[in-house]
């Protein structure tokens, strides 16, 4: 089977806009607060405990690295309310 198109090398940054993997700044809002413990699961990004009981996390990252996050919460267990390209 052969691929048509541009290859890419493993160690090279591809970031086309056509392919979903652009950066961006997103914010991630999870019901409840995370203790210090875990909030060091989500270090480089900032992390906002909001008044209304939900913890918003803040940071700019590619679609790869947004799916790895969104499972970290998922491990946590805590129900995710939003996700938002800002």
């Amino acid at each position: 089977m052969e691929r048509k198109g541009k290859r890419c090398r493993m160690n090279e940054t591809h970031t086309s806009a056509e392919d979903g993997y652009e950066t961006g700044l997103y914010e991630i809002r999870i019901k409840g607060h995370l203790d210090d413990r875990r909030a060091a699961w989500f270090e480089g990004l900032k992390v906002t405990r909001e008044e209304n009981g939900c913890t918003l996390l803040t940071g700019r990252f590619d679609q790869a690295a947004l799916h790895g996050l969104l499972r970290k919460v998922r491990d946590l267990g805590m129900p995710l309310v939003s996700v938002v390209q800002v």
